[in-house]
């Protein structure tokens, strides 16, 4: 599997790093992307649109999705990104975490959304690192006219210091099944929706560890629903420490919290990076000598 998954994940991060953005063609079956709309359409009605200009007066927006539909988990654990993310973002972090699962619905005569980076969410220096890639799956078809995301190609990394961008932005259109994959530091925005058809979307994100999410997991998926979980999924909403001792429970691995017997008292255990556990046995050990 690893073998036949390597040349994709070698693909998209190559796109990622020299564009700022890819479009996977193809990425799961459009009859599960339909069985996860279909889930939604309830959500999708019962949601008030959004207040605010960013968000959008004529856009509704949920997250949770998790809980709301069996199929989201394809989604959020697509094995060829998980893979592609991992291998850009794991430079600057120990682990990765899920960032949002949010369902979004541009309604007709949505205007354009303000150009942004997604890394901006953060007071953190520009052009040095990535702190994110997001991922938005289609649930119906994206054209320009009915509002297509819009993306800037070139605009990553040390380039999101330029004040202009220096091209031109492209729609990405897609029909469910696809997905586009962009970086945190690419500029990019909803279009405007010039059509009498509501489009509907999904965006995955995931960023590093040891960064505050923009959808609180822990909140979102307290641990009597991330006990349902598979571990992996579970530790990607925040079930699993980020070497050093970062998101810890009374000291172990917040994991501890799925299990049967959380209400006992625990020992703190160390959590450390091979390099941080070596210097410090040498430090100990040279308190021995």
């Amino acid at each position: 599997m690893i073998e036949t998954m390597t040349p994709l994940v070698e693909d998209h991060a190559a796109g990622l790093e020299e564009r700022g953005y890819c479009i996977i063609r193809g990425a799961l079956p459009p009859a599960t992307i339909a069985a996860l709309d279909q889930d939604l359409a309830e959500d999708f009605a019962r949601t008030p649109f959004c207040e605010g200009a960013f968000y959008g007066t004529t856009t509704k927006r949920f997250g949770r999705l998790l809980i709301r539909s069996q199929h989201a988990a394809a989604l959020v654990r697509h094995a060829a990104i998980l893979a592609t993310v991992e291998t850009l973002l794991s430079r600057w972090c120990d682990r990765i975490q899920l960032n949002v699962a949010q369902a979004i619905a541009v309604h007709p005569g949505a205007p354009a959304q303000m150009p942004h980076r997604d890394q901006d969410m953060w007071r953190a220096p520009a052009g040095e690192a990535e702190y994110l890639v997001n991922v938005i799956w289609p649930l119906t078809r994206f054209t320009a006219a009915n509002g297509a995301t819009m993306v800037w190609p070139d605009s990553h990394g040390a380039n999101a210091l330029i004040p202009e961008p220096r091209t031109a932005p492209v729609a990405a259109e897609m029909a469910p099944g696809d997905a586009l994959m962009f970086l945190g530091s690419t500029l990019h925005g909803a279009g405007a929706n010039r059509t009498e058809e509501v489009r509907r979307g999904i965006v995955v994100g995931y960023s590093l560890g040891w960064l505050k999410p923009y959808e609180n997991q822990w909140l979102a998926y307290p641990p009597e629903v991330a006990r349902s979980f598979p571990p992996e999924l579970a530790a990607l909403v925040g079930y699993r420490q980020h070497r050093p001792n970062l998101g810890n429970y009374e000291g172990q691995c917040p994991s501890v919290l799925l299990g049967e017997r959380v209400d006992q008292p625990l020992a703190a255990i160390d959590a450390l990076r091979p390099d941080q556990a070596a210097m410090v046995d040498a430090y100990l050990a040279s308190q021995a000598t």
